[in-house]
């Protein structure tokens, strides 16, 4: 785009000439129109494009008041219509090569100045048809832009010229040229995402945004092709009308719908909140994305069939080689030309197994289901409730077929076919997730839960309760409370519409209820309390349902994405499902007290402390596969989440022995937040090894945010320091949160939150904190936590994206668990000083 002079003022601020002001005036009329008097959206971009094209019209006439041998034309968007509010203005000026040079530049200079005196972008060309020809061989975009061309104003055959020319070439070409707009769209596509999961999605650039819409019109114009038609002007039009909107909230031109203004931009749509709007512009965004996928498949076949001489064709290797030729691949579905379609005898009126069947195969050959095979199958008989053996062993099929069940179940939901299958999918289906952690909307998250699930199903004695455990372990998402608690029931009404019996039915259901509760009482539990493992026990029941929930609880978070798993956490989880399995065999639990016994080392550093009368520490890294949440810690990985890249410590070994004295967590907890080192996990017991006086043991697993660990001998100074007062932590602290404010963007938070966590062990009491994670939070709870006298028996440390939930086992002075009366107002002292 051709830079405009700089220019401030807004083009509605502008004086017009003549009475009323002009076109500015009437501009600006039309855009400050109330809501419920406005036009619609395409009314809108209709009727400013007009406007618009009279103001240039009568621009090009005063310049040129015989407008001979010259043209003036709308391209691109203009050239459609589609004018939004600040959407910069594509125009052509055509001549026929008589004017002079000199002359032509004055003319152009008469009608863009006036553009850009109204602050309006401009992006601008002056041409001879035939330079025009030659500018859109050498550049798809312009060539794309000219399939649009409308004329404004001049001499109307120099633009049919320009158009007819346009066309033609482009028919002419298209087979070259469509496998360079087919790489635009992928590299847009990689840079950008898929609209339809992002929560601030770029409405123009993304995959299944407007550009792609601009693509399948052109390769509808080739010929060669054409895409699906069902709701695909509407979803366009839905995504023109939310940029409009989004226009006029910001006053901006431009396409990316961040979250501080989805709000308005909802409420100018007359939608009820954001999530509608997201919901909406994501649908809009599906119908779009598949409508190019099928499209751009039946460009590649349409290319590759010509690129082949039909006698050699036949030569050519593979199955799919021969244009024409199907291949089986089950009962009524063959393989056709890269596509799973129905066989020639196939009879879906008679067989309404078919369309799970085929949708099963082509996921299992790792192969697009056919458009017209799932429509034609769709408009049969639907399935009978309850399902018969097959189909549901269909569905087990096409659910265990990995990443290539993802396309297949796009293309049956697209078509409106999950929805008819699973009723209740309707309420997920495009549903917005506001946590970081997560990737993909609601319904996507289920179906790649059972992507990954897929993985794991030679691990467990029921993979089909696995996989349908997984497609449903987040459907209560759609209804008000629980989500987990609704799925529970909702998974009980599709297991036995799917035909399970009352036994796998009631299996299913317990994994919806509970597909939480391994990670979180993993990482925010004790596992050394008979209490943690008795109640995953009595909530599981059996062997069974705890193998397939350990399953279900990895699949889960890889799908969440790459914060939500890790070997620590998979390790925690592990020893936990050990325990439990143990305790459901009759085995005895391990004697928590033997846990107290200090190692060689410990009792070692302890007698040092006591002897020094000062803390003693070591900071090591161990290797990588001992139990989790002891000194031979499990790894993280550094690439995706299933570890399959290199690796490096989750975190190191870090003992710290303190002769007893108040202040020690906060205290150490504030150097290490100084010193960069996130806490994994923490455990503090009082020994008193030699009878030479109490001395507290703090046994950490750290991690350095970034860089390499700090040396041991400056956290031990720091550390002497922080304890005796002459470092002072929070002010420190508060130092670098105030710098790190300054250079980061203000994020608005929920307000912390801390309960007790009633039941959760005899031994203790059990204060879990959520809050926004931040330098120094583990050092200001223990501040709070040694202001209000209790004891920290043992820490849990949890963080899954910006979010810290973190459980406190704590006691009285007198080693027992605080009194419920006590214990609420510990938790309301720590959520007030976390403010």
């Amino acid at each position: 785009m051709t830079e405009s002079p700089e220019h401030t003022a807004d083009p509605a601020a502008v004086p017009g000439d003549g009475p009323g002001g002009g076109y500015p005036a009437a501009r600006l009329r039309l855009l400050q129109v109330p809501t419920s008097q406005a036009p619609s959206g395409p009314d809108r971009r209709a009727a400013l494009a007009g406007l618009t094209d009279d103001w240039l019209a009568a621009l090009l006439a005063g310049a040129d008041p015989g407008a001979g041998g010259t043209a003036l034309v709308a391209v691109g968007g203009y050239g459609r219509a589609e004018l939004s509010p600040r959407s910069d203005l594509d125009l052509l000026l055509l001549h026929d090569g008589r004017a002079a040079t000199a002359d032509l530049a004055t003319l152009a200079d008469r009608l863009w100045y006036p553009v850009w005196d109204l602050g309006l972008d401009l992006d601008h060309s002056v041409r001879t048809p035939a330079e025009a020809r030659r500018a859109a061989r050498d550049d798809l975009k312009v060539q794309l832009g000219l399939l649009d061309a409308r004329h404004i104003a001049g001499d109307p055959e120099l633009t049919a010229a320009v158009r007819t020319a346009a066309y033609a070439d482009w028919r002419e070409c298209a087979p070259k040229r469509l496998p360079e707009l087919r790489e635009l769209c992928q590299e847009r596509a990689a840079r950008q995402g898929e609209l339809q999961y992002l929560l601030e999605p770029d409405l123009k650039e993304a995959h299944g945004g407007l550009r792609d819409a601009t693509a399948l019109r052109a390769i509808a114009a080739s010929w060669l092709a054409d895409a699906p038609r069902g709701g695909l002007e509407a979803a366009r039009t839905q995504l023109l009308n939310t940029r409009d909107a989004l226009h006029l909230t910001t006053g901006r031109a431009t396409d990316r719908l961040s979250l501080q203004e989805q709000d308005q931009v909802a409420g100018a749509l007359g939608l009820l909140d954001a999530d509608a709007l997201l919901r909406r512009t994501y649908e809009s965004a599906r119908t779009i994305a598949y409508a190019a996928d099928v499209t751009w498949r039946e460009v590649g076949r349409v290319l590759r069939a010509r690129s082949v001489k039909p006698v050699l064709r036949g030569l050519l290797p593979g199955r799919t080689a021969g244009r024409g030729e199907r291949s089986p691949l089950a009962d009524g579905v063959v393989e056709l030309d890269g596509e799973a379609v129905l066989a020639r005898t196939a009879r879906p009126e008679r067989d309404p197994v078919l369309l799970l069947r085929a949708a099963a195969a082509a996921a299992q050959a790792g192969l697009p289901l056919a458009t017209h095979a799932i429509r034609r199958c769709a408009a049969a008989a639907p399935l009978p409730v309850p399902w018969p053996a097959e189909a549901r062993e269909q569905l087990v099929t096409l659910l265990g077929a990995g990443a290539h069940t993802v396309p297949v179940w796009e293309a049956l939901e697209a078509e409106g076919v999950i929805a008819r299958l699973l009723p209740d999918w309707e309420r997920v289906r495009c549903r917005p997730q506001r946590n970081p952690v997560h990737t993909w909307t609601v319904d996507r998250h289920l179906v790649e839960t059972a992507v990954r699930a897929a993985a794991l199903t030679r691990s467990v004695h029921r993979p089909d309760l696995l996989l349908v455990a997984a497609l449903l372990h987040d459907i209560g998402k759609g209804w008000p409370g629980d989500h987990a608690v609704a799925g529970e029931t909702i998974a009980r009404d599709v297991a036995a519409r799917l035909g399970f019996g009352p036994g796998d039915t009631a299996v299913i259901a317990t994994l919806v209820r509970h597909h939480l509760l391994l990670i979180e009482t993993a990482t925010r539990r004790d596992l050394d309390d008979p209490e943690t493992v008795g109640a995953v026990a009595d909530a599981v029941g059996s062997p069974g349902p705890l193998e397939l929930l350990h399953a279900l609880t990895e699949a889960d978070a890889l799908a969440t994405g790459p914060a939500a798993w890790s070997s620590w956490r998979a390790g925690l989880v592990a020893a936990l499902v050990q325990r439990v399995a143990d305790r459901l065999a009759g085995q005895p639990a391990p004697d928590p007290r033997d846990t107290d016994v200090p190692t060689a080392e410990q009792e070692r550093l302890a007698i040092e402390a006591g002897r020094t009368g000062g803390p003693v520490l070591t900071l090591r890294s161990r290797p990588e596969g001992g139990p989790p949440g002891t000194a031979d810690g499990p790894t993280e990985p550094t690439g995706d989440a299933t570890g399959a890249t290199g690796r490096e410590p989750v975190g190191v070994e870090l003992l710290i022995v303190v002769p007893d004295q108040p202040g020690v967590l906060p205290a150490a907890a504030g150097v290490l937040a100084l010193h960069r080192l996130t806490v994994r996990a923490a455990d503090l017991r009082t020994l008193d090894p030699i009878g030479q006086g109490p001395v507290l043991l703090l046994s950490w697993r750290v991690a350095a945010e970034y860089g390499s660990l700090p040396e041991a001998g400056r956290l031990r100074a720091d550390l002497i320091r922080a304890l005796d007062g002459s470092l002072d932590v929070p002010d420190r602290l508060a130092e670098r949160e105030r710098a790190y404010a300054r250079r980061s963007r203000t994020v608005l938070a929920p307000p912390p939150r801390v309960t007790v966590a009633a039941g959760s062990s005899r031994t203790a009491t059990v204060i879990e904190i959520r809050a926004q994670d931040a330098h120094g939070l583990l050092h200001r709870i223990g501040r709070a936590l040694d202001a209000a006298g209790v004891c920290v028996r043992s820490a849990h440390i949890s963080t899954l994206g910006a979010n810290a939930v973190d459980a406190f086992y704590v006691t009285g002075p007198d080693g027992a668990p605080l009194p419920d009366p006590v214990a609420y107002k510990v938790a309301e002292a720590i959520e007030t000083a976390l403010q």
